[in-house]
């Protein structure tokens, strides 16, 4: 051939028709370099489009340019700042219990003071409560806690179901918590003050609540929801949580079983951003983080809707979440959001029966924050089999009219399509498997989590294998010698149609299987099909390549929406990975859902390179970009995770002061040290070669298996989850914390049945202190001051305490139950250990912190731990 181009349609048999032999002449394949600008469309596509339009939000209001009715994020802006300033809000702190809260109440007294008397009633409730419930792994019980309580009525209301806004104003320790949850906070007081300010009407009272301890975690709520005079009212209800700052906060979690309430977000919502992928994601409990949404509906049997700010959520928890990294266009889009829903939420019909429009689960999606689409499970599930089907339905007719245009049989054609699915089954595998087998040998070497900092290092790591894994084996194929009936064109359709009938399948086990998230492929194979269809119909189907325009049209609203959910999955999952703990490998996630996103982007499009000459120069390119992204992730600062200030490692650890007493009162072991619990995979690797001297530094693994919860003083149920990670670095002189708990037994009394001995307690303890009960063999506890139903639960227990402003002392029972009645040996263990967060320890653990690096935060306090025996 020379020079000459080869023609696209190659048919072994002599027969042609004219209009066969036209389509040949014209269909020539372009200049690889054509193939090089064709992918470079799509990137830039999703750089012109996606990014942007994900990154939308609403220019902010101030004071002069606003009118009356509308969120102003200036008012709100200067409440967070003021929040801010005031620092850490721990719960049991100063800052927290009396600091905020009389700054919330001054607040509120002005919003009062400006309330429309002629057409609302307003009341402002100061609650302080105490309980305990069952939470996870532990008790969670709590002391003089506080919430408060805000109701907004309209004049002469006779309505007696209340929508419920909530929030909360504690933090984490060292956390000025302008991300979580100030924003959130000066949202509610902004969108009360514009309520109770505009002449508007609304059927229902609005709760608003502040409530003071969700970090601790989620006990204010439930003080709330169980014990309020105004609680058995609300029915419904909208949680606000941030565990960021910046952009459109994301609809993650719903009802449940209230298709309605995703209905009033579609219609209300100003700037829409939800997906049910999200939800499912979040409600897997593989997260590390959780919400008052489970506590609201669990204990209050509520409905509602949990929206959080999600966006750059890598200073999340730490003291680097102040009011600078706050935009004024963030909490705008976000007041809005709230505003318009609170009006349309207090005027619905649905709050005065909630029970009567439970009707199952939604599947919910934006589209690039623009529209919002919603249907029911049910109705979910009905068009995902409907699209399966139609899929197969559509591709055995395609099959049946290529048979009749290449005068071949029927089996024919089928051989072929079976043959190019195994080939295809083999891309979907290698596309979805490259990336995460990257991932799985950047951690076996120790290098995870390298896209921590540069995030655009996913794109060669992960996107880039995906494509040449969805190439090179169709690529192969086509290269292979044969004697072939059918065209290129032809064969092309089969490679597309075998993609097609693969996702069908997907979609059918998996709507079987429950997974509403499905809908991305059920979506994805519409715009797949709807061109198939045209293209039948015109019989563009039939002619070389012309069925290729109407395919990328089709696909060019797939891609938009692909792109779009995985970036706003990697955008929402990056932060998480550096808090994921060291258990699981976080690059087999982020590879994951890149795969996903790539085959469901690209998996109709990346064949279209075949149309161009030396489609192997593509696949060369997707390698050298991927060699690259390799070199610059292992060998170049690029690849390490940590930034100071903006991209940190986080290293909590506890200043231990341990003292083990024996049944007799002997001490056995009275040492100090400090106990980490390192949040991310890469662990204390990172601190090494610093100024950070981690000398004797050991695992606490082999002494799980000898005392009582490792014998060290776990702070709470995560620590308790993470425990065979942990890690001790000993310290040769003894720390002296403030203060050591005073544990007394005030009695033990052998019971009327001669074989239980009831135990009683009272411990000094400090604002957050956790209790570790072990019963020895042949011992039950029958009876405690706490939850009864816990007590089948753990082998150890764990009783997890706070207290606000109320610190007196714990005061507790416990029953025991030995069958032979022999008291006069040990029964149980119990290990307190009491913290003291906000503490900066003595001179020793203060010049220590000092030598960590500026791109590790710290996150540490003194801590106590005794251990009895009794």
């Amino acid at each position: 051939m020379g020079d000459k181009e080869k023609l696209l349609d190659e048919f072994s048999s002599g027969d042609e028709s004219a209009s066969s032999k036209s389509i040949r002449k014209q269909g020539r394949k372009s200049p690889w370099y054509f193939g090089i600008g064709f992918l470079l469309f799509w990137l830039l596509l999703f750089l012109a489009v996606v990014i942007p339009f994900f990154h939308r939000v609403p220019n902010p209001r101030s004071m002069e340019d606003s009118t009356k009715g509308e969120f102003i994020a200036q008012r709100a802006m200067d409440n967070l700042y003021n929040l801010v300033k005031i620092g850490p809000k721990v719960v049991g702190s100063f800052n927290n219990e009396n600091k905020t809260v009389q700054y919330l109440l001054n607040e509120l007294a002005l919003i009062k003071e400006q309330v429309l008397d002629d057409y609302f009633d307003i009341e402002i409730d100061h609650q302080q409560v105490s309980g305990s419930y069952i939470h996870w792994t532990m008790v969670n019980m709590y002391q003089g806690v506080q919430n408060l309580v805000i109701k907004l009525s309209p004049k002469n209301c006779t309505s007696d179901t209340y929508l419920l806004v909530n929030s909360h104003f504690d933090s984490k320790p060292t956390s000025p918590s302008a991300g979580d949850a100030g924003q959130m906070v000066s949202i509610i007081l902004e969108v009360l003050r514009v309520m109770s300010t505009t002449k508007q009407s609304f059927q229902h009272p609005i709760i608003f609540l502040l409530n003071g301890a969700e970090e601790n975690p989620l006990q204010a709520s439930h003080g709330f929801i169980t014990q309020h005079k105004w609680a058995k009212n609300c029915k419904v209800f909208l949680n606000l949580e941030g565990c960021a700052g910046g952009g459109r906060e994301l609809l993650f979690q719903t009802g449940p079983n209230h298709p309605w309430l995703v209905e009033a977000y579609k219609q209300n919502a100003l700037h829409p951003f939800a997906t049910t992928v999200g939800e499912e994601i979040f409600q897997t409990g593989s997260l590390p983080s959780d919400t008052d949404f489970g506590i609201l509906v669990k204990y209050g049997n509520l409905v509602g809707l949990d929206m959080a700010q999600n966006i750059n959520g890598f200073t999340y928890h730490t003291k680097y979440d102040g009011y600078e990294i706050i935009p004024a266009d963030s909490v705008q889009s976000m007041g809005d959001n709230v505003l318009s829903l609170v009006r349309a939420l207090s005027n619905a019909t649905e709050l005065r029966d909630t029970a009567a429009y439970a009707s199952g689960r939604s599947v919910f999606f934006d589209i690039l924050g623009l529209y919002m689409v919603s249907y029911s499970e049910g109705t979910g599930i009905i068009l995902n089999y409907s699209v399966a089907l139609a899929t197969i339905i559509l591709i055995f007719v395609s099959l049946c009219r290529m048979s009749g245009v290449s005068r071949v049989s029927n089996g024919y054609i089928l051989c072929w399509f079976t043959l190019i699915l195994v080939v295809q089954l083999v891309s979907f595998v290698l596309g979805m498997g490259l990336p995460i087998f990257i991932a799985y040998y950047f951690d076996k070497y120790g290098l995870p989590i390298t896209y921590f900092s540069t995030s655009e290092l996913m794109f060669g790591l992960y996107v880039c294998p995906s494509l040449l894994g969805l190439c090179l084996p169709s690529y192969i194929f086509l290269k292979l010698p044969s004697n072939r009936k059918i065209s290129f064109g032809q064969q092309l359709q089969l490679i597309l149609h075998s993609q097609a009938l693969i996702l069908a399948v997907l979609g059918i086990g998996l709507t079987l299987y429950g997974l509403r998230s499905i809908y991305v492929v059920t979506w994805t194979l519409v715009f797949y099909v709807t061109p198939l269809i045209l293209n039948l119909i015109t019989s563009l189907h039939d002619r070389s390549l012309a069925w290729i325009g109407f395919l990328l049209i089709g696909q060019l609203v797939s891609f938009l929406y692909n792109t779009y959910l995985q970036y706003t999955l990697v955008k929402t999952m990056i932060a998480m990975m550096g808090r994921f703990g060291r258990s699981t490998n976080p690059d087999l996630i982020m590879s994951g859902i890149n795969a996903m996103g790539t085959v469901l982007a690209m998996g109709f499009l990346i064949p279209l390179v075949y149309v161009f000459r030396r489609p192997g120069m593509i696949l060369v390119t997707l390698l050298a970009v991927t060699g690259i992204s390799i070199y610059a992730a292992t060998s170049t600062h690029l690849g390490f995770p940590y930034r100071p200030k903006t991209n940190v490692e986080r290293v909590p650890y506890l200043h231990v002061r341990r003292t083990l007493y024996e049944y007799d009162g002997s001490i056995s072991k009275d040492d100090s040290g400090y106990l980490f619990n390192f949040q991310d995979r890469r662990g204390p690797a990172p601190l090494q070669g610093t100024s950070v001297n981690l000398t004797g530094l050991v695992g606490i693994s082999e002494d799980c298996g000898k005392y009582m919860m490792c014998g060290y003083p776990l702070y709470d149920h995560r620590w308790v989850k993470n425990r065979l990670n942990g890690m001790w670095l000993p310290r040769e002189q003894l720390i002296d914390p403030p203060r050591v708990p005073k544990v007394e037994l005030l009695s033990k009394i052998v019971q009327s049945d001669k074989k239980t001995i009831r135990y009683k307690f009272k411990i000094n303890v400090t604002d957050h202190t956790s209790i570790f009960i072990q019963p020895y063999e042949y011992v039950n506890i029958t009876n405690w001051t706490f939850p009864l139903a816990y007590i089948d639960q753990q082998t150890t227990y764990h009783v997890y305490f706070s207290h606000g402003r109320d610190s007196t002392p714990l005061s507790f029972f416990m029953d025991c139950y030995k069958s032979n009645g022999d008291f006069n040996v040990p029964l149980f263990q119990m290990g307190v250990s009491g913290h003291f967060i906000g503490d900066k320890g003595d001179q020793i653990s203060q010049e220590f912190a000092k030598s960590f690096p500026d791109y590790a935060v710290l996150i540490e306090w003194p801590t106590s731990y005794q251990r009895f025996i009794y």
